[in-house]
């Protein structure tokens, strides 16, 4: 196991929402095992207390967990690269790929998990434990920064309930996580949906019930422009870190009166065909849009255990 491959949580044995005293009991075993006066070597002991230092310092932890730090193990000799929104080869997820000519889709199965939890080796301790894996909702909106804070929170609460109740009882394997540090520069990303090999990163505005136009820049209302979160660059960088996954963003515009078809929001300038790194729909057009990305998506019912580990490090 290499530092390039594994992540400090890994070289620990720990899960990621292991506790101080956890960690360092984590510390003293591996340190054993590793040290050379105990068969190991030089490089494992740097690395064990290099990973001991990190975690057990909480600002430091905070800064690792941020940068969505590997979660995966990878085969360095193997020439193979990652394909893209695919799970791994030989993997339980590919049995249960939606390949054209299967008919029936996966997404309402129960989730599989991936790596399965019962295959685990004797004494290994996985990255999430299995009563967090199991929960579909992590986290929740919290205040951050001093003015229109109330609002924002609002906002991001009605997305939540509508992401619970409309898109997650339609696949279970759909894990939602809230309140994300963005990896491209120091604001969050509101909402993460993951379902399979596919993350949808979400935030979203309140706007009044009329007509609305986006053009793949800015919304359009009777002659104002109004320019929708930027998105398109937080969309990139996950890609980047995330290379298995299909990562698209998605802005929902809430009306203030809860009616899930207004605003009305139409496409402008739209090359047919072409996929878009986010959309900007209403709430009934990201129910819509949402279960029908996750769903198309391979193996819609796997949890995938380790994106999950990184994802639930990087929030704030």
């Amino acid at each position: 196991m290499t530092e390039s491959s594994s992540s400090y949580y890994q070289v620990l044995r720990v899960a990621v929402t292991a506790t101080e005293k956890e960690i360092k009991v984590a510390y003293r075993r591996a340190a054993r095992t590793a040290h050379p006066d105990h068969g190991g070597d030089a490089a494992a002991f740097r690395q064990v207390t290099r990973a001991y230092e990190t975690l057990i310092d909480p600002i430091r932890r905070k800064a690792y967990d941020r940068s969505y730090a590997a979660g995966t193990l990878r085969n360095e000799d193997s020439d193979t690269e990652a394909h893209f929104d695919a799970p791994p080869a030989g993997s339980r997820a590919s049995a249960t790929v939606h390949r054209q000519g299967n008919i029936r889709n996966t997404a309402g199965d129960p989730p599989v998990y991936v790596p399965p939890y019962e295959d685990a080796p004797a004494g290994e301790v996985p990255l999430v434990p299995l009563a967090v894996a199991s929960r579909q909702v992590h986290g929740m909106p919290r205040k951050r920064g001093i003015f229109g804070a109330e609002a924002r929170i609002q906002r991001e609460m009605r997305t939540v309930q509508l992401l619970t109740r409309q898109v997650l009882p339609a696949i279970p394997a759909a894990r939602l996580i809230n309140g994300l540090q963005s990896p491209a520069d120091n604001s969050h990303i509101d909402h993460a949906v993951l379902s399979g090999y596919r993350l949808a990163l979400i935030g979203s505005m309140l706007l009044p019930k009329g007509a609305y136009a986006w053009d793949g820049r800015t919304l359009n209302h009777g002659g104002r422009a109004i320019a929708p979160p930027q998105l398109a660059h937080v969309v990139r960088a996950m890609q980047d870190i995330f290379p298995e996954l299909n990562v698209t963003g998605w802005t929902v515009v809430l009306n203030p009166g809860g009616n899930l078809h207004e605003p009305v929001i139409d496409n402008h300038r739209r090359t047919a065909g072409a996929l878009e790194a986010v959309q900007v729909v209403n709430a009934a057009g990201m129910v819509r849009g949402l279960k029908e990305f996750l769903a198309a998506g391979p193996a819609p019912n796997t949890v995938n255990v380790p994106v999950l580990a990184r994802l639930l490090r990087g929030m704030h």
